[in-house]
């Protein structure tokens, strides 16, 4: 009898563990990995391939420092960029809430709100799927494999095989997901800071049209230039035009701007320097100087 009973203990237990692990398993599918709450569009996943309900990763990156439940989860996540919106299939089979509102029906678990567009399976954890980085759209692993092309099988678009992340991966597929988004994120990292180092060295870069600081320009006495960079570049001297009668022949007095004064001018005579007030006789005393009220310079 007691082997009989503790062998009954023991199909309870397994029994009880596969049916725990298999709601486990559907409730990754049909709750939000963040706010543990029913999915509900707009759905979207990471790179990790977990899903989240859009509203409650926006409330995240929003405000970090605030104590939420399960944000170790979403502890990769650096802002909007890092998550992609899905494009999901719904379920024609799937009734919603409005099925068992009394709860005297039976629900089954795993009828998934969304299926596969191309063969009709359940995304309810029991298949695996995969979601497209550069669309979105959603497919189950055994529709890429049994028809395989490299163009979205809903929209279109083409794609890569590197641009594929599983849903709600295992262990294994989680980690090996993760070295491709650190991958990603430091190719992505070194191709900006080649740009920024390309962008500074042409604002640094001297234009064409400046001149060779290494040339060095001379001008002659005779009107010369001559250019020296390391060799001899020098240009023949052009030739001054001879001058004409009508030159005008420009004193240093002139090209300097400044005034000379009669006094100082050798050429003229004493008589005739006399004639201006910048004469010394012309000059008074402070004795001969009148009172300002009468003064005026034509009066002594």
């Amino acid at each position: 009898m007691f082997c009989k009973r503790t062998d009954a203990c023991s199909k309870r237990k397994h029994t009880s563990f596969a049916v725990d692990k298999n709601a486990e398993l559907a409730a990754r599918w049909k709750y939000c990995a963040l706010s543990t709450e029913k999915l509900r569009r707009p759905i979207v996943a990471c790179d990790l391939g977990r899903l989240y309900n859009k509203d409650a990763v926006i409330e995240y990156l929003l405000d970090k420092s605030a104590d939420r439940p399960n944000s170790e989860v979403v502890s990769h996540l650096r802002g909007i960029k890092d998550i992609k919106e899905l494009n999901l299939t719904d379920n024609p089979a799937w009734e919603g809430e409005r099925r068992n509102i009394k709860g005297d029906r039976y629900e089954d678990m795993h009828c998934a709100m969304f299926i596969c567009p191309v063969v009709g399976l359940e995304m309810n954890g029991k298949h695996r799927f995969c979601f497209l980085q550069t669309c979105g759209c959603v497919f189950s692993d055994r529709a890429l494999k049994e028809v395989k092309t490299e163009i979205c099988h809903k929209c279109g678009d083409p794609f890569k095989d590197e641009s594929l992340v599983v849903l709600n991966g295992t262990k294994e597929e989680v980690d090996k997901l993760r070295e491709k988004m650190e991958e990603k994120r430091a190719k992505a990292k070194a191709t900006k800071k080649s740009k920024k180092n390309k962008v500074a060295e042409t604002v640094a870069k001297p234009s064409d049209s400046k001149e060779n600081p290494e040339s060095t320009e001379t001008v002659s006495s005779e009107g010369q230039t001559s250019t020296q960079n390391g060799g001899d570049n020098s240009q023949p001297a052009v030739p001054e035009p001879p001058a004409s009668s009508s030159t005008k022949v420009v004193t240093p007095s002139a090209a300097t701007g400044s005034k000379r004064s009669i006094q100082t001018m050798e050429e003229k005579s004493e008589t005739y320097k006399s004639l201006f007030t910048s004469h010394s006789s012309a000059k008074r005393t402070k004795d001969q100087t009148s009172n300002w009220v009468t003064h005026t310079p034509y009066h002594f």
